[in-house]
């Protein structure tokens, strides 16, 4: 059995924005891919809301992406994949991070599972956040130039990938942003980037 480990925030967690809470199971896409890879996968989902690449929130403890690392990978080791997929948490304002510094906030994590020695690695590039997103009560929790930022990180992880020799995917190919908060997954997204992942990991597991 291959153990993949899905390591990311709330896109990864299933926030529902329409609902404020969490998709059912079997809506995930962390769920839906487990089913179309079969059982010779084990799918473990850590996603966690808020989580950031590397930053320390000052609101909220527990968020630092790479802090967290090592115990989540050591209590479900060996793995035969890592995915990672954040970034987005790291556009709010407060942390007044440029999206260059959010992927070197992604290179020190991933460097970090290498020292855990995780071989394979494929990064994602979150959904963009949508510009529509200043007018919602969200936008003023992420600040200003967060849609402009997260826009930005494609090209970045593109690069970071290239030169790290890592797996890359843009989550932006397969999913939408929900018409509430204009940040989240909405549901149909579920599934549709569930199946683009399940095809890209084939190729990589």
């Amino acid at each position: 059995m291959k153990t993949i480990l899905c390591y990311g925030d709330s896109n990864t967690w299933g926030y529902n924005a329409v609902s404020g809470g969490r998709f059912a199971y079997e809506i995930r896409w962390t769920t839906r891919v487990a089913e179309f890879l079969g059982k010779d996968y084990r799918i473990i989902d850590e996603g966690l809301c808020g989580r950031t690449t590397s930053f320390d929130d000052p609101l909220t403890y527990g968020l630092n992406g790479v802090s967290m690392l090592e115990p989540i990978i050591k209590s479900h080791s060996p793995l035969d994949l890592l995915v990672v997929m954040l970034g987005t948490n790291d556009c709010k304002g407060y942390f007044g991070a440029t999206a260059r510094n959010i992927m070197e906030g992604l290179r020190r994590l991933v460097l970090q599972a290498r020292f855990l020695d995780v071989k394979k690695i494929l990064i994602i590039t979150p959904i963009n956040i949508d510009p529509r997103i200043y007018g919602t009560e969200e936008g003023h929790v992420m600040g200003k130039e967060c849609s402009e930022k997260s826009m930005l990180l494609n090209d970045y992880y593109k690069r970071l990938a290239a030169e790290l020799n890592l797996y890359h995917l843009d989550a932006n190919e397969s999913a939408s942003v929900n018409t509430v908060d204009f940040m989240h997954f909405d549901e149909q997204s579920q599934e549709r980037f569930a199946r683009v992942l399940c095809e890209k990991i084939k190729t990589i597991v």
